[in-house]
C-alpha cells in the first residue's frame, strides 16, 4: 500500500466511526519522525478509543505495520504511530488546548520565511 492509499485508508476508517474535523497536515519538510499527521476529532472517550480501534483494524487489514498506539486507556488523546502517518485522536477539550494544527502550521510557516529570506 503505498502513502496515499493509506492516507486515505486511515481517513475512511475515521468516517466510518463518525469522526469530526478530519486534519491531514504534511509535515515531511519540517521532521524525519512521520511524513503525515491525521487529527480527528471524537466525542467522548469511547468514541476516540473506538476510533483507534477502527483505524488499526482496518489498517492491519490493508497490511500496514502498526508501531505503538498511546492514550487508548484514557482515551482523551490517543495516538495511532503508522511509521508514515501518526494519527491523533482527540476530545474537542483536548484537540482546541494543543492546538496541533496550528502547532504545525506555524513551524511550516516559519521554515517557508526562512527559505525565502535564506
Amino acid at each position: 500500500m503505498n502513502l496515499e492509499e493509506m492516507k486515505q485508508a486511515v481517513v475512511d476508517a475515521l468516517e466510518d466511526v463518525k469522526a469530526t474535523e478530519i486534519s491531514v497536515l504534511d509535515v515531511s519538510g519540517l521532521t524525519s519522525v512521520t511524513s503525515f499527521m491525521i487529527i480527528a476529532s471524537g466525542s467522548s472517550n469511547r468514541q476516540t478509543r473506538a476510533l483507534a480501534d477502527n483505524v488499526q483494524k482496518k489498517l492491519k487489514e490493508k497490511g500496514a505495520q502498526i508501531y505503538g498506539v498511546e492514550g487508548e486507556q484514557e482515551g482523551e488523546w490517543v495516538l495511532v504511530d503508522l511509521g508514515d502517518i501518526v494519527v491523533h485522536i482527540m476530545l474537542p477539550a483536548t484537540r482546541d488546548y494543543y492546538n496541533l494544527e496550528q502547532l504545525w502550521g506555524a513551524a511550516e510557516s516559519r521554515r517557508q520565511s526562512a527559505k525565502a529570506s535564506g
